[in-house]
């Protein structure tokens, strides 16, 4: 009784607190702060008027942290995200990333760690140090957050070694850009984010402080799909986005070297400090890859770490807001940001910069399910709770869980460049995030898409982790590109009816009814088969296997429901159209670009699968 009253009291004291202008609660001051090597990064600090003591919480962002101005505050202390951390007293600090804004200095995309006497690690570290020596009432702990990109820059205050820094959150971190986050995915480009992306965040040498930073206009009318198909190779975009030094980078880097190697922030998480909290949306279509594989590192790295992963059914940063629908699904109010906040990451910080708790108050890893809509806790990821099941492409666009037995037995479809599988059945000028889980009936009939359908399922299925590929495939050319979808068919008639259709009729059934949601779908591109650092071409008509992961998933299949798998070549304008020859793709012209047949092997001896992992 005494908890629920302290509970309704706190609440009050909340609603009352949020219908205060932030101005009569807390105030603003500015500070350039002088890093190191004399660059001065811009500051704003928000401090509350109320007596005590208070942790520091640092948000630093490439985006700006406007208004600026010592009397202006932002709207999203009003409501939202941030008004959390005002109404529970915290001191919140916003800084322009180096370069960016109104912080001096030249600024570098994902500036590698170790590479020159300054970083972004040491420039944590001296803002922490200004901090805590010089923000009045300040209790000398020291948190950092960010989503996205600032979830990177949020991970290097957790690697800035400072000891006031007691706890880090970054969520859909930016981790990788070669192998899954953002740029690209398995080193194939990401067209439409990557040139919109990189595009506004062309940043000049010479940069000088500034309350906006220049635009750089770009228009994809009249629609992403037309404009890509107007531009059709990585030459024209070069030509159309110049000057752009990152871009320029890219082309010189195609293959996963030591550029791109100094990139990646997973070798840098050993014996880490601070409490780390890691969060992710299984339905983020920018850097869904960055959370689950920055989780993985920290957890093999620093085992010693205070550590914690929480992942929803969010689309990019969806967790900061309402949280809980993505395009024709309502995940339900569990999944909305309200939920995540009181439940993870208010108690997270709270626990190790507020010292409230004796106990650390969160699972290790809290994963929401899709399809049945509820939470899991468990010890680690991927769940030891979990076991494999291998699904087998089988003759005649079957499914199965037992190996194929015909003595020969393949698929083949025609991929062409000049009619690229779309992503989408309808195009705007901007990718939407809700293709994560869009109904993919819109391509039944299409012949360069090879599918293959289980039976219904007689009891619901729950797969948590990675989706593992092993394709067995001949090319007629001499490279191609690998879509692989995992897909959740819904039954077209009520269940009791779809139970009691058979694994044959399943996959006579090419172009069932249901709603067809898309539940994770990823690229390989197949001259890195054997190594993303050694491209190596096909050799036409020659059986290979082409092997990766996927991102992980967390989705439960009802009964009633089909597991439907489709493997294609192009996907089109997510990512780049493939010239399907063994070709420098960032130089190559549009005569390079031909037809390709793909055959996918599903017989005893060459067999093609998707490996999960049921609960």
């Amino acid at each position: 009784m005494r908890r629920l009253f302290l509970f309704l009291w706190a609440s009050l004291l909340g609603s009352l607190a949020a219908a205060q202008p932030v101005s009569d609660l807390y105030v603003k001051s500015e500070h350039d702060i002088a890093m190191r090597d004399g660059v001065r990064l811009h500051t704003s600090v928000y401090s509350p008027k109320a007596s005590g003591e208070a942790p520091i919480l640092i948000f630093r962002t490439p985006y700006g942290t406007g208004p600026y101005g010592e009397d202006a505050f932002p709207g999203a202390f009003t409501k939202g995200y941030l008004r959390y951390y005002i109404d529970r007293g915290y001191i919140v600090v916003q800084q322009d990333v180096r370069g960016r804004y109104m912080s001096e200095g030249e600024f570098a995309h994902i500036r590698p760690v170790g590479g020159g006497a300054t970083d972004e690690t040491t420039d944590c570290y001296d803002t922490v140090d200004y901090l805590v020596k010089n923000i009045p009432h300040n209790n000398g702990r020291v948190g950092f957050a960010g989503s996205s990109y600032p979830g990177f820059y949020a991970l290097m205050g957790a690697l800035c070694g400072h000891p006031a820094v007691k706890a880090v959150s970054p969520q859909a971190p930016v981790t990788d850009w070669y192998m899954g986050d953002d740029v690209h995915h398995h080193g194939v480009l990401m067209l439409t984010d990557a040139v919109r992306f990189l595009n506004s965040m062309n940043t000049p040498a010479g940069h000088t402080p500034c309350e906006k930073m220049p635009k750089r206009p770009l228009s994809m009318k009249p629609d992403e799909y037309s404009f890509f198909m107007a531009h059709p190779t990585l030459s024209d975009l070069t030509e159309l986005l110049a000057p752009n030094a990152f871009w320029e980078e890219l082309s010189a880097h195609p293959d996963y070297d030591a550029w791109w190697q100094a990139r990646d922030t997973r070798p840098l998480c050993r014996n880490v400090g601070p409490a780390v909290l890691v969060v992710g949306g299984t339905y983020d279509a920018e850097d869904c890859y960055g959370a689950w594989n920055l989780y993985r590192a920290l957890a093999a790295q620093s085992p010693a770490t205070p550590l914690h992963l929480v992942v929803g059914p969010w689309s990019h940063g969806a967790w900061r807001s309402e949280g809980r629908r993505l395009g024709s699904f309502d995940f339900g109010a569990e999944a909305s940001g309200a939920y995540y906040m009181e439940h993870f990451e208010l108690p997270f910080f709270d626990h190790y910069l507020r010292g409230e708790g004796d106990a650390d108050p969160l699972p290790a890893v809290a994963v929401f399910s899709s399809g049945d809509n509820r939470w899991h806790s468990f010890g680690g990821w991927t769940p030891r709770e979990s076991e494999p099941l291998t699904l087998y492409l089988q003759e005649g666009g079957a499914l199965t869980a037992e190996p194929p037995t015909a003595a020969e037995s393949a698929t083949s479809y025609l991929s062409d460049p000049s009619d690229p599988v779309p992503y989408l059945e309808t195009f705007t000028t901007r990718r939407p995030k809700e293709y994560m889980v869009a109904d993919q009936r819109f391509l039944a009939g299409r012949d360069d898409i090879a599918t293959f359908v289980s039976a219904p399922l007689t009891e619901p299925l729950t797969l948590v982790g990675p989706v593992e590929v092993m394709l067995c495939a001949s090319l007629s050319t001499t490279d191609a590109d690998f879509v692989v979808k995992l897909i959740d068919l819904f039954p077209a008639d009520a269940p009791e009816s779809a139970e009691e259709e058979t694994a044959e009729s399943a996959a006579a059934d090419r172009t069932p009814g249901g709603f067809q949601m898309l539940v994770r779908g990823e690229v390989m591109r197949g001259r890195y088969r054997k190594g993303f650092s050694r491209p190596e071409a096909f050799t036409p008509g020659e059986p290979e296997q082409i092997r990766f992961r996927t991102t992980d998933i967390a989705h439960t299949f009802l009964p009633g429901h089909r597991i439907m798998i489709q493997v294609q070549s192009s996907w089109f304008p997510l990512m780049e159209r493939h010239p399907q020859q063994y070709v420098d793709l960032w130089h190559c012209t549009e005569a390079d670009f031909v037809p390709c047949r793909v055959t996918l092997y599903h017989d005893r001896v060459r067999s093609s699968f998707v490996t999960v992992h049921r609960l």
